[in-house]
């Protein structure tokens, strides 16, 4: 199912209960150059970078000898995933309440699915059973948050073509 088809019944039911598209949060964004500049996709870019290094740091710490140990401060950081996964959701919402196309269209899917993503990276982490796995897992993840940066924030090399 395509993110527009989703997002379209998840508008259909709240409309039904009274929280229709018109009662969003709306981002006026006119281009993909300045939605770095609304404040919610500012935040996503902060936090998707703050976790990154928190992923670069389990990561450095993980005992070569293939014994798992708990991740430290795990439960915050599930914690500031599953916010920064509502706020992927969030602008994903708010970029299809303004009907945009093109880049701006294509950014409304992939925040969906950055959204998505997230929780089941995250899953993979908390569950892994071996080293490798967990190892696998925090670097899924951290290709996810580097995405959710530079979706919105691309690199100067990037933006300029």
């Amino acid at each position: 199912m395509s993110c527009d088809v989703a997002v379209a019944a998840f508008l259909m039911f709240a409309s039904n209960t009274g929280a229709g598209p018109a009662q969003l949060t709306s981002a006026v964004v006119a281009s993909p150059q300045v939605v770095l500049q609304q404040p919610l996709y500012r935040d996503i870019v902060r936090r998707a970078a703050v976790l990154r290094g928190d992923v670069d740091a389990y990561r450095k710490g993980l005992d070569g000898s293939g014994a798992l140990q708990p991740l430290a401060g795990f439960d915050a950081f599930s914690g500031k995933v599953g916010a920064l996964s509502a706020m992927d959701e969030q602008g994903h919402v708010e970029l299809l309440a303004g009907g945009y196309t093109g880049e701006l269209g294509d950014l409304k899917c992939i925040l969906h699915g950055i959204s998505q993503d997230l929780k089941v990276k995250l899953t993979a982490v908390s569950t892994a059973k071996t080293i490798q796995d967990e190892e696998a897992a925090l670097r899924d993840m951290r290709y996810l948050l580097n995405d959710n940066v530079e979706v919105i924030d691309p690199p100067q090399h990037l933006a300029s073509n």
